[in-house]
């Protein structure tokens, strides 16, 4: 076979690229890493540039937090340098020189294993979690270099956004995830940013998270992100429904919602119908009540909100015909004036209820 000759006739208006970085760090990224790092490899030093970080996820297609996660990949990887002001925002981007590669091979040599036989991973990792585990044919043996290198990435990037130094629980959490779990990178770095932008920080809730999404059959970030925007929808009603503002779910409301969304298979306005019953009720917003009032709809087959209002009918009919009863049977007592007394029961209240709606 005949060796391919060739030339070189490109327009000296060009963006260099070093080979290095070709041959040894563009296969192990994310393809969208590599496009914002050839993105900014395009404006560097050019006097009529004047990049955002919503700039460049516009002409990428990206979101912010897209282009904030290259960032830190990349940094992580020793190609960036990143210039923070006192609040922590990027002001100042500076491209390294890409170092040489280092083998796989004196890799290997040069990094520290524990007593598992596996770098950055403790004996217990894999088997902390045991009771999930999937499909093998994902797996990445820890043993190789693409894991290794996968690791160090994310343990860097987890340490960036929950803001502390990891423990060694936190990092045989994330191999758990990667290990056992079998989710990308990528999916992993979501996984820790969406809890860190909520304000979750503990590694035990990601790891709630994370179990979650395997239960699901959650895979790639865009089915995390479709299945977030449902997550929200659902919290948000529930909360607003009951006046709640300024924070997400607890675990034990959480929990409770998806057992009304996911579990009974409520639509929110058969869910928004049982909160307002309990505010009405109750007077503060209690997620027992509203479940022992979702739990009677669902052994009584409610499947809209006209069948609610069908129960109500045959309720308020019902106890309409036990009062008028207890009227023939039951003698008036009357007080020394001969005026009425009057009479309650506990039922009137329950009555008022169901005749507010």
């Amino acid at each position: 076979m005949k060796t391919l000759i060739l030339k070189n006739k490109c327009q000296t208006n060009a963006t260099l690229l070093s080979n290095e970085f070709i041959d040894n760090y563009m296969i192990n990224a994310n393809g969208e890493f590599v496009k914002v790092y050839l993105f900014l490899l395009r404006h560097l030093d050019d006097p009529c540039s004047s990049l955002t970080i919503s700039k460049i996820a516009d002409c990428l297609k990206n979101t912010e937090s897209d282009v904030l996660r290259a960032f830190r990949y990349w940094e992580s990887e020793g190609l960036l340098l990143l210039e923070k002001d006192e609040e922590g925002k990027i002001i100042g981007i500076e491209l390294q020189k890409t170092a040489p590669f280092v083998s796989v091979s004196s890799a290997e040599k040069q990094t520290p294993k524990t007593s598992s036989g596996s770098p950055y991973i403790s004996a217990d990792a894999s088997s902390a979690f045991s009771s999930h585990t999937a499909p093998a044919s994902k797996a990445i043996p820890l043993d190789s270099f693409k894991a290794q290198k996968e690791l160090k990435s994310l343990f860097f990037i987890a340490e960036q956004y929950l803001g502390k130094t990891l423990s060694r629980t936190d990092m045989d959490a994330i191999t758990y995830f990667y290990d056992t779990l079998h989710m990308s990178s990528d999916l992993i770095e979501y996984l820790i940013e969406s809890c860190a932008e909520n304000n979750h920080k503990s590694i035990h809730y990601i790891q709630k998270v994370a179990l979650s999404w395997a239960d699901n059959g959650i895979e790639t970030v865009a089915q995390a992100k479709e299945q977030a925007l449902s997550y929200h929808k659902n919290c948000y009603t529930v909360l607003n429904a009951f006046g709640i503002k300024g924070r997400g779910p607890a675990l034990s409301e959480l929990s409770y919602i998806k057992k009304w969304t996911e579990d009974f298979g409520f639509s929110l306005d058969i869910i928004q119908e049982a909160c307002r019953r309990t505010i009405t009720a109750t007077h503060q917003p209690s997620f027992e009540y509203t479940d022992s009032i979702l739990s009677k709809w669902k052994k009584e087959n409610v499947k809209h909100l006209k069948d609610i209002l069908s129960l109500d009918e045959n309720y308020l009919k019902k106890k309409s015909a036990q009062k008028e009863v207890v009227r023939k049977t039951k003698p008036v007592t009357k007080n020394l004036n001969n005026f009425e007394r009057r009479s309650y029961d506990m039922d009137s209240l329950e009555e008022k209820l169901l005749n507010s709606n």
